[in-house]
């Protein structure tokens, strides 16, 4: 058994050391050649992907304040309308307070509606922004991948050379 055992280590000794010495100096340099390029390749597609990914969140948080304005800008010109409306039917006389009661009821929800569809369109191109980074961050993502994959084939390619 210890027979057994000491043929077995001596052969994993030797299929070691015939596979150190199985490459030549030659490959060797073309291979650390080829990693070396294919980090410096994976290294700029990573900062290429990063720098999209940080392009597309500015758009974002752009767009996320501009919605913002333009949803505080409807609700203060709903609410001016709003208080219009009630101005006028305070100022009406008695007699036609319940036509100035439906005109401001008309008016009041004229500008709800306005308001409502600038809040809408707001959202519309706030979401439609989010999508566009959402589809910029993945497609950067989707380069460098492709980038590791290229750069792996050459170090591979490299190797089976010699």
């Amino acid at each position: 058994m210890n027979k057994l055992i000491a043929t077995l280590i001596a052969g994993l000794f030797a299929t070691a050391a015939h596979a150190q010495t199985a490459t030549t100096p030659a490959a060797n340099s073309a291979v650390v050649k080829a990693e070396a390029k294919a980090e410096k390749d994976i290294v700029k597609a990573e900062a290429k992907e990063v720098k999209t990914a940080a392009k597309a969140d500015e758009k974002v948080n752009k767009a996320v304040a501009k919605a913002g304005e333009k949803k505080a800008e409807a609700h203060a010109d709903a609410v001016k309308a709003h208080a219009n409306a009630v101005e006028k039917v305070a100022k009406a006389d008695p007699e036609d307070r319940a036509k100035a009661v439906a005109k401001a009821e008309e008016k009041i929800a004229d500008a709800n509606l306005k308001a409502d569809k600038k809040m809408i369109k707001a959202d519309e191109k706030l979401l439609k922004t989010q999508v566009d980074a959402a589809a910029d961050k993945a497609t950067a993502a989707a380069k460098t991948e492709q980038a590791r994959a290229e750069a792996t084939a050459d170090v591979h390619k490299a190797a089976a050379k010699h």
